[in-house]
């Protein structure tokens, strides 16, 4: 990446061939400032880049500094062997060396229309050379934070400008070859104009101009917003999948609801109907008058209508003819036998004489025929288990 750095022509004086000397200061150590978006970071509004002493006084960088071409405002390019007749006005010397944090270069202007242009008041310079740009960040010796470390630092240049950047944000030159060059805290305020002090945010969509705190600020607003969103985002996804899993949970709940209906009315329409009940007393009260008929000694109660056809074929055909057989061969052999068998009406039996109670006889009957009654009445229900 290419930058450039501004300092000042000290010491000045003609030779007596007629060229010009001077000093110069063309790099620093510490940490200076750039606009983020001359360096590649548009997102920062401000980037801090450090230059370590080691990175500054290294060997390579220390004679980077020597022989390098002097030019009178920045060339578009960097200077080569092709084309240093069109931009060099001069040349640095080899006397290359560190003071303080700086690094010093002598230089003389052998190009006497700069050399006037010096005279008349061109006096600052701006140092352009290339470096590799390390995106650490981290704190220097002395607390001071940084954005990025400048390492491999070469000098291409050292351009006469008529304004540096050493005393306003005014660059000379091709800025777009030439990128970056630091911003100071001791602008000139006479030079420095609103543009320079404003910076451009771009915030929905729309541009705005601020200053570099105001764009910091709002850098940072943007991003909590952003965040906040995010945050927003997850909480309403958090609720829609609640909700859905409690629709899930209800539909499931419906649906169970709506199996118990069915079963209820299905066994409901499985319940016998009244004239079903009224039938299937009757044909019970026809089997047990038939079954006793065939044998009084059969127990009735409790004993379902299949019990009752065994235990009455057993007693009028023997223990082998049932044994072994089916339900459906008894309800056979049964219907066989009932035939022949003459049964009365026990009702008529029972009051043909009216209801007596005179003696233990009539109680007998009395008593047999309310428990024919009662048999009768809960025939079609289940048996009881024992």
């Amino acid at each position: 990446m290419q930058f450039t750095d501004a300092a000042v022509v000290a010491g000045t004086r003609r030779r007596e061939d007629g060229y010009l000397v001077a000093d110069a200061r063309i790099a620093r150590t510490g940490v200076q400032t750039y606009l983020g978006s001359e360096v590649g970071k548009p997102e920062m509004p401000i980037v801090r880049v450090y230059r370590p002493r080691d990175e500054v006084f290294k060997e390579a960088t220390l004679k980077s500094a020597a022989h390098r071409p002097v030019t009178n405002d920045h060339p578009a390019d960097l200077v080569t062997s092709q084309n240093w007749k069109q931009h060099a006005v001069g040349q640095t010397g080899d006397e290359v060396a560190g003071e303080g944090i700086f690094i010093r270069v002598p230089l003389m202007v052998s190009d006497e229309a700069a050399i006037q242009d010096i005279e008349a008041g061109k006096r600052e310079l701006s140092a352009g050379y290339t470096c590799d740009l390390d995106w650490s960040t981290g704190k220097t010796p002395t607390g001071e934070a940084y954005d990025a470390i400048q390492r491999n630092i070469r000098l291409n240049h050292v351009a006469i400008v008529a304004r540096g950047r050493a005393g306003s944000q005014v660059r000379i030159g091709d800025a777009a070859q030439w990128g970056p060059a630091p911003i100071t805290p001791t602008m000139d305020k006479e030079t420095r104009t609103m543009s320079d002090a404003l910076r451009t945010v771009v915030v929905d969509g729309l541009s705005v101009q601020t200053t570099d705190q105001g764009a910091q600020a709002i850098t940072k607003l943007l991003k909590d917003l952003e965040s906040s969103a995010a945050k927003l985002a997850d909480v309403e996804a958090k609720h829609q999948r609640a909700i859905a899993a409690k629709d899930a949970e209800l539909a499931k709940k419906d649906e169970e609801i709506g199996t118990l209906k069915a079963d209820l009315k299905k066994a409901q329409d499985a319940l016998p109907k009244p004239e079903d009940i009224d039938r299937m007393a009757a044909d019970r009260a026809q089997l047990v008058t038939t079954v006793k008929a065939i044998d009084s000694g059969i127990e009735i109660v409790g004993k379902s209508d299949a019990d009752l056809r065994r235990a009455a074929v057993k007693a009028k055909l023997g223990d082998e003819m049932v044994k072994d057989a089916s339900d459906a061969e008894i309800a056979g052999m049964f219907k066989a036998i009932a035939k022949d068998v003459k049964t009365a009406d026990p009702f008529r039996t029972v009051v043909a004489g009216g209801l007596q109670t005179a003696n233990d006889a009539d109680k007998t009957v009395t008593d047999a025929y309310a428990a024919m009654v009662k048999d009768l009445q809960s025939a079609h229900q289940p048996a009881k288990a024992n």
